[in-house]
């Protein structure tokens, strides 16, 4: 990797970009033998004998096979053959019930190899904001080491554009369901280069050419073919080629049912199948004989029981022909495994603490200013406050029903828009997380601090702006100390619920049962805020112990009344405390206010992250 490094470093400062065709330093050789995977399904309905019931199903039965520096490997196999999980366990990405052995030139998977590898989902995890050189170049920035400049890492995202054939759309955006982007062939190439930026020794790709046009998946497949010639251990799932890719894989594994029935050669799969009886009656695409081989079927008349006994003849087959010469080359490349040095020990990040926090904001602040300026958002909070202005006009302290209305509204409005705001933040890039965390691109850490200041400024702006409207224009305190009190009580309240709100999502995960939850717990503590009902019983006042809006009431009134101030009720003076609105909230404890509602701001957030953490982590 550092000598890759020191070569792009050295034709940068010559005037010359890298290419990604080069070679890369260090080989890698793939081996896996009898990989097992077994997953266990918990029996649903309301026959389960109980909740520890599960059936125990094996996704993978034992396959086996090696890669070699230079090769392509193609997987195919009908759908729930066991491709896309292969292929993840052959990536370091499996955690569970996974047996047999992988080795990459005869070593377990490190973090070494983590930082080597490049893995192209199947779905293209892209933010539909960004353009194509946006997108590469923060990439760059996070993936390359700081043996580069910024300014050589951004020559290096350019090289990748220019090689994959993304010129012409270099400045388009990625787009998405909703937003017209760019085809969707250009969409995998920009995956395909993202992982091309680190120069991997293996590279691995599910279903590169889903849902393309056949002209565009040859391109892609012509692509990784160069790849491979610069030395990459390149390894791909692929459903259905046509007949002119499927001569450009140098190896073939053919996956059923978990079970592989071929292992070798694309050139000799139709010579192997025709020496075990089974021979295409009509000349057609090998990938479509597989494919119905495969699935058990070998005639046009095929029964289920035909299919069933066909699918275990080549199991058979697989096992007395290709098995014992397969595990014995297995056993001759592990001789010469040997004498492959061992790995420099490196950095576990490419980058520091710092540079992933800056680069990570400066991305969240690109890809999210469409909704950080999104009109509507502002128009709503502008109108209700103008609304609230004018419904409580310069009411004064006779009208003390009126004023803590409005202050209790506060803590209402600005409990829900914060917390609705920011349980759509995690759930919308789990799988970003995922993807990005799994290749080792950054620390969590500098993800969630960048992700949520990210936020702030509008999180901020909007409250301040209500404030300044609805405080003057409703007569509240006149008094410049008031005022920044209250202003600074409502935007300590609007980043509680916004904590509130990031740990819900980070927890659930989905957005339509985390909506609910946060309902349902924000009107719990809007009830329990001492407004609606002053006297609640014992055995469920311990709600208002943990409600925000109680806490964030209690601040607000104490900015606007004191102890000893009056006002007048019907032909006498009365004091503030004794109101009955106020009397059961108190203007005593406002230390204690403010103590439980920067507790809760810390620890909302920390719940946040412990609920990352899971995402991207394999399961044990």
């Amino acid at each position: 990797m550092e000598t890759q490094m020191a070569d792009i470093e050295a034709n940068s400062s010559s005037g010359q970009s890298s290419s990604i065709f080069n070679k890369v330093d260090r080989s890698v050789i793939l081996k896996f033998q009898e990989v097992v995977y077994t997953v266990d399904i918990k029996q649903q309905g309301w026959l389960k004998k109980n909740n520890k019931d599960s059936i125990q199903k094996q996704i993978l039965k034992g396959v086996t096979g090696m890669v070699l520096p230079g090769e392509l490997l193609a997987m195919l196999g009908p759908s729930g053959s066991g491709k896309t999980t292969l292929l993840t366990a052959l990536g370091g990405r499996l955690g569970g019930k996974l047996g047999g052995t992988i080795s990459y030139n005869g070593k377990p998977f490190t973090s070494i190899m983590k930082r080597n590898t490049g893995f192209v989902t199947q779905d293209d995890v892209l933010y539909p904001h960004l353009t194509v050189t946006e997108t590469l170049v923060f990439t760059a920035l996070l993936r390359l080491p700081n043996s580069l400049t910024s300014q050589e890492k951004t020559r290096h995202a350019e090289d990748v554009i220019r090689h994959l054939g993304l010129t012409r759309c270099k400045n388009s955006i990625i787009g998405g369901p909703l937003l017209r982007g760019i085809s969707g062939g250009e969409r995998k190439r920009v995956s395909i280069g993202q992982e091309m930026l680190i120069n991997p020794s293996l590279l691995f790709l599910d279903e590169p050419t889903s849902g393309l046009d056949s002209t565009t998946a040859q391109r892609i497949v012509s692509t990784l073919w160069e790849l491979a010639k610069g030395g990459r251990t390149i390894v791909m799932t692929i459903h259905q080629p046509s007949s002119r890719l499927f001569y450009m894989f140098h190896k073939v594994l053919l996956l059923s049912e978990g079970n592989p029935l071929f292992f070798g050669k694309g050139s000799e799969v139709m010579d192997y199948f025709h020496g075990v009886g089974y021979l295409p009656s009509v000349a057609m695409n090998p990938s479509d004989f597989l494919l119905d081989l495969a699935n058990g079927i070998s005639s046009d008349d095929s029964t289920q029981e035909d299919q069933n006994e066909v699918k275990q003849k080549l199991v058979l087959a697989y096992k007395s022909n290709l098995d014992e010469n397969l595990i014995a080359e297995l056993q001759e490349v592990e001789e010469h495994l040997n004498d492959v040095p061992d790995q420099k020990k490196a950095e576990r990040w490419s980058t520091t603490w710092v540079q992933q926090f800056t680069v990570l904001l400066k991305r969240d602040v690109k890809e999210r200013r469409h909704e950080s300026f999104d009109v509507l958002k502002i128009a709503q909070v502008l109108v209700i406050a103008f609304l609230c202005g004018l419904l409580w006009w310069q009411s004064d302290t006779s009208h003390i029903q009126d004023q803590s209305g409005l202050l209790f509204f506060y803590t209402g409005f600005w409990g829900f828009f914060p917390l609705f705001q920011a349980i759509f933040t995690f759930p919308q890039e789990r799988q970003m997380l995922a993807k990005e965390r799994s290749s080792g691109m950054y620390r969590l850490s500098s993800y969630f601090m960048s992700r949520t200041i990210g936020d702030l400024p509008m999180e901020l702006v909007l409250p301040t702006m209500f404030c300044i409207i609805t405080y003057w224009m409703a007569g509240l305190k006149a008094d410049i100390g008031s005022f920044i009190c209250a202003w600074l009580v409502l935007l300590l309240s609007v980043l509680v619920a916004q904590g509130l709100g990031l740990a819900l999502g980070a927890i659930v995960m989905d957005l339509k049962s985390a909506t609910v939850l946060g309902s349902v717990i924000m009107l719990s503590f809007t009830l329990a805020g001492g407004y609606y009902v002053q006297h609640v019983p014992a055995f469920i006042s311990w709600i208002k112990y943990i409600s925000i809006s109680l806490y964030t009431y209690k601040l607000l009134i104490g900015s606007q009344y004191t102890k000893d101030q009056t006002y007048q009720c019907g032909n006498q003076t009365c004091l503030v405390a004794d109101y009955p609105a106020i009397k059961s909230i108190g203007l005593n404890g406002q230390g204690i206010s403010l103590v439980a509602l920067l507790l809760m701001l810390v620890f909302y957030r920390v719940v946040a992250y412990v609920a990352l953490m899971r995402v991207g982590v394999p399961k044990k």
